[in-house]
């Protein structure tokens, strides 16, 4: 079966004046879609690899024939990527975090502060395009930066909170000031989201 680009769970416009209607618009529907259809064309050369899930390809690339292993880690990664990022965010959302994603941040980091600090350079610090992410390594929340469309899901982790820091998730806006759109992030991460991931980790 094929893959799908998923509906944006919110409008486009939702996120303003945070992140601009424009620029979800063009992530969603062109960006994201064309890593799906290439994600799906590169499958269509090896149909036994069409019942497997996308963490079950992306988790396991070394088991991917090498024909189509870079479009699979690069595509699917990005595809498995964008559809959490859109659900780690939504609209009247920010704020500190609540329930689970509180007690982990405050076992691993400290405080909130602490992890903001960690997770902002990490996405400023990823050198180019890529991501930063939280994620769950047994069971304690790490921060890392990925380099392109690689996420933790590809070492067996599981990422809980996620932020796009390729040009093009953020240039319509805030061109080359990287720090202040993921400033700008914070004011829309959807920590109800972050608590689900963290709680079936």
């Amino acid at each position: 079966m094929a893959f799908e680009l998923p509906p944006l769970p919110y409008a486009y416009n939702a996120l303003e004046p945070y992140i601009d209607e424009q620029t979800m618009q063009l992530h969603h529907d062109k960006h994201h879609q064309t890593y799906v259809t290439n994600l799906n064309a590169a499958i269509e050369k090896h149909p036994e690899l069409s019942g497997k899930s996308l963490v079950q390809l992306i988790s396991d690339l070394e088991a991917i024939p090498e024909d189509i292993r870079v479009a699979v880690k690069n595509n699917g990664g990005q595809h498995h990527n964008h559809s959490l990022f859109w659900e780690l965010m939504g609209p009247n959302a920010g704020g500190a975090p609540t329930g689970a994603a509180a007690e982990a941040i405050n076992a691993a980091f400290g405080d909130y502060d602490s992890f903001k600090a960690a997770f902002k350079a990490a996405a400023v610090g990823q050198f180019g395009s890529g991501w930063a992410w939280a994620y769950l390594d047994g069971g304690k929340l790490q921060v890392k930066g990925y380099a392109n469309g690689e996420n933790p899901a590809m070492g067996r982790h599981v990422p809980v909170l996620g932020i796009d820091v390729w040009e093009h998730a953020y240039y319509l806006k805030y061109q080359n000031l990287r720090p202040a759109y993921v400033d700008a992030f914070f004011n829309v991460i959807n920590w109800n989201k972050v608590s689900e991931l963290i709680s079936a980790g």
